[in-house]
Formats: structure tokens, sequence, C-alpha cells
């Protein structure tokens, strides 16, 4: 069964991605599309499962860690104040947005709080699709937007553990937390200094096929793991390996040969499989709730990381791409959400409804980024490739 459902994803994604982009949309809205097409939700070919998720699970990992192979560390480095006000900025405005309808939902006070939080959360793994596609993923926005996401990220589940903690949804010790989370940045940064060219160098000269990817796969995987383990979500960890392999020699031949790998399967059972988590079933007591709450999550995110940008010094233009491209909450809300409900801070039916309103920010987020960072003289990814070829 598993088979079948991989070579229907991969036929059915690389369809639906390129009538995508025909109708001048990228083409990871489409691929986002047909998993909901193909699922329980419309005609439930496919259906998500154990073994799916974890492929899916690789296909985030590996994507992240080719946007980090693809960063301009130097333009890193230069958004790094913006990114942190970007951001600070695009936590605030739906934390507090959230806790608001939270209240008005007649939910509790650390519910309402939850709520927020759930709403701050930002994935960045479907914008980086888009921004590659754009051909934005290397630019003075594409490095704020990155920055700003491992900020939210972080200061989002700094965030869920205290409220864990005094809720007593969760045996959180807060102080413990922290120092893990400390602990694997700082040895994040200092492993990828100094250990990660070693290894590749070591692994250079061995007498057996494709040992610099192989290398390059596992430090990957160890920086994801590392950053699960430490409560860390595992994209953030893939990210900064990407960051430490592009200082090497290794890059080019790394980049090149991780894309094949990653878009030729993984990334494809991403994708379709967000989609596949759609059921409408039991929703219809929750559609105006479901309506309200998808309005409320994009725009105060789409303005208050907006806001975030102007004060950067960006152009309006970049500022509500910026804010776009955050509004996506992706994989990352839906493990707060699974927390949340595992926690007593969702009801199954306030869950069901936020998975909703999570797959509408991720699937309008493509096509915000496309209407605003749509520049005269910039060739999207796609058309570039047919040029070449």
């Amino acid at each position: 069964m598993l088979i079948f459902q991989l070579a229907i994803i991969l036929l059915a994604s690389k369809i639906a991605g390129d009538l995508s982009v025909k109708v001048g949309q990228p083409s990871v809205l489409g691929k986002l599309l047909v998993g909901i097409i193909l699922g329980p939700a419309v005609f439930g070919v496919l259906s998500d499962s154990a073994t799916l998720e974890e492929l899916s699970h690789i296909g985030v990992i590996l994507l992240m860690f080719i946007a980090g192979l693809e960063t301009d560390i130097d333009e890193f480095k230069r958004s790094g104040k913006a990114a942190t006000i970007i951001g600070l900025c695009g936590i605030i405005l739906p934390l507090g947005g959230g806790y608001l309808a939270g209240v008005f939902m007649g939910l509790s006070t650390f519910q309402a709080l939850f709520l927020g939080l759930l709403l701050s959360a930002t994935s960045v793994s479907i914008s980086v699709q888009a921004l590659k596609e754009l051909n934005k993923l290397k630019s003075k926005e594409g490095a704020a937007i990155l920055g700003a996401a491992v900020i939210d990220d972080v200061v989002v589940i700094i965030a869920l553990a205290f409220l864990l903690s005094l809720s007593g949804g969760g045996d959180v010790h807060l102080g413990f937390m922290l120092f893990k989370k400390i602990l694997f940045f700082a040895g994040a940064i200092l492993v990828g200094w100094k250990v990660v060219p070693w290894v590749l160098k070591k692994f250079a000269p061995l007498k057996v096929s494709q040992t610099i990817i192989t290398a390059a796969l596992i430090i990957c995987f160890l920086f994801a793991y590392m950053a699960e383990l430490t409560g860390v979500a595992a994209i953030i960890g893939a990210y900064i390996a990407g960051i430490a392999v592009s200082l090497t020699n290794f890059k080019h031949e790394i980049v090149e040969k991780v894309e094949t790998i990653g878009y030729s399967i993984f990334v494809p059972v991403f994708f379709t499989s967000i989609g596949l988590k759609v059921s409408f079933e039991g929703l219809i007591d929750y559609v105006w709730s479901i309506i309200g709450l998808s309005i409320l999550a994009i725009l105060t995110k789409l303005i208050g990381a907006a806001l975030g940008a102007k004060a950067s010094k960006f152009s309006w233009r970049s500022s509500l791409g910026i804010g776009a491209a955050m509004v996506s909450r992706g994989e990352v809300a839906l493990i707060i959400a699974a927390i949340g409900l595992e926690s007593s801070l969702l009801s199954q039916e306030l869950f069901a409804a936020l998975v909703v309103v999570v797959l509408i920010t991720t699937i309008v987020t493509p096509p915000m980024m496309k209407l605003i960072f749509k520049e005269v003289g910039i060739q999207p990814e796609y058309l570039r490739q047919k040029v070449a070829k």
C-alpha cells in the first residue's frame, strides 16, 4: 500500500505543481491542494499514516537543510537586528489577538493564552520553497525571514513551556528547559564551526561511493535530532546544519545532490501530507470560528511582521512580502496544537478546527508571496531552469 501511495503522491504532486505554475502561482500551492483533493477530505484516495508522517518529517528536514546550504551567511549576519525585530513583532500581535479571541469564545485564561501562542507560531518550510521559486531565498528579505522564523520558534517554545508549567498542563522545569536550548545553540555553533569541516574532510577520501553527501546527511540528521532532543524544532537544527556545511568547500556538490534526493521523493511527500491532515467531519458547527480565526491568524501575523520589517527600514513592499512569508503556521503550529490537546488546553473539537485554520494559513502563504514579491526582471526558478535547458 505504501508503494502505491508514494507513486500516486509523486505523480499527483508534479502534475499539480506544473498546473499551479501555468496559472501563475508557485508550484508549492498545487502540491498542497492536491493533498487535500486526494486525501480524506475529498476523494479519499490517500490517507495519512505513521510511515508517510515519518517520510514527510524527513522531507521538511531536507528542505530546511537546503535552505541553510543556500543562505548567504554575510547577508544573514547583516539581517540579525532586523530578524529580531520582525520575529518579536510577528509574535506580539497574534498573541494578543489570539488571547482576545479565546476570551470571546469563552475559553479560560490559560486556554486563551495557549490559543494566542499557537497563532504566534511560524513555520517557513512552505515559505522557503516559495522564496526559491521567486528567486528570493538569497536576498536581504529572505535572510530576514529565515532569521525571524528561528527567533519566533525559540521564543514561542519558551513561552509555551512557561505556560504549561503555570497551568499544570505538563511536567516542565523552566530553568532546565532554557538551559537545554542554550546548550543546543552553543553546541551547534561550536560543532558547525570546528567539527563539520573536519568531518567532511575525513569522509572525502574514503574508498566508497557518495561519501561527501552521506557525511552531509549524517550532519543534517544529527543536528535535527539534537534540536528535537533539547526542545527546539528539528527544522531549526537542519537549517543550522545547512549553514555550517555551506561554509565548507563541499557546498556546491552537496547542494546539487541533496536537492536531487529531497525533491525527487521526500519533499513532495511533505507538501502532499499536509493536505492529508484535512478533515471536514464534525466541523459544521465551527465554520464561523474557523473563518474568524483564519482571518485573525493571517492578518495579525502579516501586519505584525510587516510593521517589524518596516521599522527595520525595509520598503513597504518588502515589508508586506516578509509579513506574508511569516503567515504560514505549518507543522510547528500542528505540533503545538497536539501538545494543547494532550495537556487539556484544547478540546477535541477546537483542536480539529485549529488544524484547518493552520492549513488555511499554510495554503494562502505562497500566492500572497507571489503577489507581493512579483517583480519585473526576476525570473522564478522554474523559468530559469527551462531557459537553461
